[in-house]
């Protein structure tokens, strides 16, 4: 059984910042109709299903139904946002049975500075009445060693909006009951025109997640923007047989050695950083 699934209902985003790879494919949404076909094939698969991969889940106008048909099938729904439409859309979120919510606050460094403050402050004033209803968030700040330039007054301000002391995790820091602040570094996206990193990788792909794109793709990891490790598709394909196949098997056994047993692999800084958290 996996861990979690990563369901791509947009590739569409209304933001385009640095550190996001973007995506070559054609701007589509899931239809309905194939987020009930998806989420059948895959259900009893995984405990977590993140409404994520490239794109802004919040532009689709059915998230707030497909969270609730996801937990009806035994899914913990959860979205990972830039948090940009939260004001407008946070609402209708909030009375669904969402798990919990990633709010990317290094994309504030493709909003305008001037809307910096506003940003801010709609993500908190969602934050606030989703924790009270039991959801996790998380604000994120997976930016280090790239654009910082926010970091500080992003601290600050939250500081204002949670000023009780905050509490030391393992990845940064819990602000409030079922609020937490997590840092990451900033890594290199897979690239087939980036450099090679080296033989001695590792990759959680295959053994705790796979990515579904909107098209249906099934995908290693929810780093493959483009599809380029494609290995069947969940419209048409039984999922046992796509993680049975001998491409998928190569990529397994390939990372249970530390090797890239795929080209686009091999040019992940993603990868290249989890290596020594494997060997450790």
């Amino acid at each position: 059984m996996l861990k979690k699934i990563y369901l791509e209902i947009s590739n569409i985003c209304n933001l385009s910042c640095s550190f996001c790879h973007g995506t070559a494919r054609a701007p589509r949404m899931m239809s309905a109709a194939e987020f009930e076909t998806a989420t059948d094939a895959v259900k009893r698969k995984a405990e977590f299903l993140y409404f994520h991969l490239m794109g802004e889940p919040l532009l689709h106008p059915e998230l707030p139904a497909f969270i609730a048909s996801a937990a009806g099938k035994g899914f913990r729904p959860i979205v990972t946002t830039n948090g940009t439409l939260l004001a407008e859309r946070g609402e209708k979120l909030l009375q669904t049975p969402l798990y919990k919510v990633n709010i990317s606050l290094h994309s504030a460094e493709a909003n305008p500075a001037s809307d910096f403050g506003d940003y801010l402050r709609n993500c908190v004033d969602f934050a606030k009445p989703a924790a009270g209803k039991g959801i996790l968030v998380v604000f994120r700040l997976w930016n280090r060693g790239g654009l910082e330039k926010n970091n500080d007054e992003m601290i600050s301000a939250l500081k204002k909006s949670y000023p009780l002391e905050w509490e030391k995790t393992r990845s940064g820091r819990r602000l409030a009951d079922r609020t937490f602040l997590e840092y990451g570094e900033r890594f290199d996206w897979p690239d087939s025109a980036a450099e090679e990193h080296g033989g001695n990788l590792f990759c959680w792909a295959l053994r705790d997640q796979i990515g579904i794109l909107c098209d249906g793709s099934v995908v290693p990891c929810c780093l493959d923007a483009d599809g380029v490790m494609t290995l069947g598709n969940i419209f048409t394909d039984d999922l046992d047989e796509i993680l049975s196949s001998e491409r998928a098997r190569r990529i397994y056994d390939g990372f249970s050695v530390h090797r890239a047993a795929e080209e686009l692999c091999r040019r992940c800084g993603y990868a290249e950083a989890k290596k020594y958290r494997a060997q450790g």
